[in-house]
């Protein structure tokens, strides 16, 4: 053990030069006028706190997460981005709604290589969960959010959108804190007209079909 001790004390005498208090960093940089962004990874329904506990993660990857995170007052984020598949994904055990076990389900997979990028193990997919959505962006305050993996459903002639739940005799519009409560939610879902066109070369929203702009419109509001 000492040997070991004194080869990772000589690692850190290495980097010892490079490693300043990140917090102190990004506090100049602010002051000074500059852009800051800060990213995070995961999802809000794999925040600790907020999420489908016990199936989270170990922090808390909101917008308030991040300001703990780098150091900073929340005070100080002025625009938060969340960022949305145009579908559902989770890995792993935990309850998805609107996950799918039929062909549209491979559909999306496979258009949407839905693979861990390190174990290979198949993602569940499912339609868009407006119900979670609403939930993500009252618990960060998001002043924009960005939609990708649009052109995974451009083959597919009807696309549903999740807009409530059914427990029982129980219709709710918000996502109930019991996972298994949550577990068994039925999804209540609105059908919209699909596009059937390819997306892929679109630079800007107007350049969408009619059908894929009516999607992404819905999902926004």
């Amino acid at each position: 053990l000492h040997e070991v001790y004194k080869q990772y004390r000589a690692y850190g005498q290495d980097l010892k030069p490079h490693i300043i208090e990140t917090s102190l960093i990004v506090h100049k940089a602010i002051e000074r006028g500059e852009v800051v962004l800060l990213e995070s990874a995961q999802g809000t329904l794999l925040d600790i706190d907020y999420g489908t506990y016990p199936y989270v993660t170990s922090s808390s990857p909101t917008a308030a997460g991040a300001a703990l995170g780098v150091g900073l007052p929340p005070s100080k984020i002025t625009h938060v981005l969340g960022i949305f598949k145009a579908y559902s994904t989770r890995v792993g055990s935990g309850p998805l709604p609107t996950e799918l076990h039929d062909e549209t389900a491979e559909t999306i997979r496979e258009r949407g290589r839905e693979y861990g990028t390190t174990t290979g193990r198949p993602r569940r997919c499912g339609w868009f969960d407006g119900v979670a959505a609403r939930y993500a962006a009252s618990i960060n305050g998001f002043t924009h959010i960005a939609i990708n993996c649009l052109d995974v459903l451009d083959t597919l002639p009807v696309i549903k959108v999740c807009v409530g739940y059914r427990v029982g005799d129980e219709v709710l519009r918000h996502v109930p804190a019991n996972v298994r409560k949550l577990a068994q939610a039925e999804p209540i879902y609105e059908e919209l007209p699909g596009w059937m066109q390819p997306t892929t070369g679109c630079q800007s929203i107007d350049e969408l079909p009619v059908n894929a702009r009516r999607y992404v419109d819905r999902i926004s509001e």
